[in-house]
């Protein structure tokens, strides 16, 4: 039997959607960081360097580096969230908007590779695709809806998840955060044996992210813990593809357990609803805060279409995709 953690969490990160949050976890870039984010954008122009090149040391940036530790400090053990208000979007092109984005999330931690291939500096908008069972299209390549997840649950998860708004949709898209430590609660208290059954292992499909040739699947726990605070490894539709792909009907306790995680997600109180902005930067503690977002329709236009650009961010291990 796995170590389950079986007291209530009571931390900053343990919120609900009445919580009311130090300035609902909205953290300004002031006058001074602008002002060196100007003077950083004319280097680039002037000497160009692809993004993922780029550090932050190369810079004289000290009020950025000082707000980047601040919200570090408050993604690592404080309310597990910051938006950063915000990235000038008006006055860069999307190339230099997005070498600033990338050095102020390099002042936070480790960016790391979000797929196999390598990459590091991650699109999020509609290809055209449909994220089915075995396949490598993800749901952040669809403009389809998405549940409570953390993001890489079947891998190695990043321990904090970045995006910046480049674009918005026309209708929809909205964010949702809510904390897995409350939902921990919740099940502790109403369905405790279940929540034994969340620190078993789960298959999940491994979206095809792995060299040729090697297992498809992957089997971990939703929860783990150290003794001290519980990580999660959440990506409900992950896991019931995983099932799929090994072509394993899920017995009744396993159909308990995940409904039953569901139903705490979705109750209502739970969660909050975040409306992304242009030129603002979301980041989350990607083991303990689960993010989500509703499906959205996107202008025809395609200069006009939604886009996010996200970054991992993980201390522990190498860059590389799988640590």
């Amino acid at each position: 039997m796995s170590q389950i953690f079986d007291q209530t969490i009571s931390t900053p990160m343990s919120w609900t959607s009445e919580t009311v949050l130090n300035q609902g976890g909205l953290v300004h870039l002031d006058d001074e960081c602008l002002q060196e984010l100007d003077v950083v954008a004319n280097e680039l122009r002037a000497n160009p360097l692809p993004d993922v090149a780029l550090s932050y040391r190369f810079f004289d940036m000290p009020a950025c580096n000082a707000l980047m530790a601040k919200i570090r400090n408050q993604i690592d053990s404080g309310i597990g969230l910051a938006i950063i208000d915000r990235l000038p979007i008006q006055n860069y092109d999307e190339t230099i908007a997005k070498k600033l984005y990338w050095l102020l999330m390099s002042m936070v931690g480790q960016p790391v590779a979000q797929k196999w291939d390598g990459t590091l500096l991650y699109d999020v908008r509609d290809e055209g695709g449909k994220d089915i069972a075995g396949s490598n299209i993800r749901s952040s390549k669809t403009n389809g809806d998405q549940g409570y997840h953390v993001d890489n649950a079947f891998n190695l998860p990043p321990e904090f998840v970045s995006l910046l708004c480049l674009k918005t949709a026309k209708e929809g898209g909205t964010s949702g955060i809510i904390s897995f430590e409350t939902v921990h609660n919740l099940l502790l208290d109403d369905h405790p044996n279940t929540l034994k059954r969340l620190y078993e292992p789960f298959y999940f499909d491994r979206q095809m992210e792995h060299a040729p040739g090697e297992v498809r699947t992957v089997h971990k726990p939703i929860f783990e813990t150290d003794g001290k605070t519980i990580q999660t490894n959440y990506s409900p539709n992950v896991i019931y593809r995983g099932y799929k792909m090994i072509d394993d009907e899920m017995d009744d306790e396993t159909h308990t357990a995940l409904d039953a995680i569901k139903s705490v997600c979705e109750s209502p109180g739970i969660g909050k609803n975040l409306e992304f902005e242009i030129g603002q930067i979301q980041i989350l503690n990607n083991r303990r805060i689960g993010h989500r977002r509703t499906a959205y329709v996107d202008w025809p236009e395609p200069d006009r279409r939604r886009h996010l650009v996200r970054i991992w961010i993980r201390d522990q291990g190498l860059p590389f995709y799988h640590g």
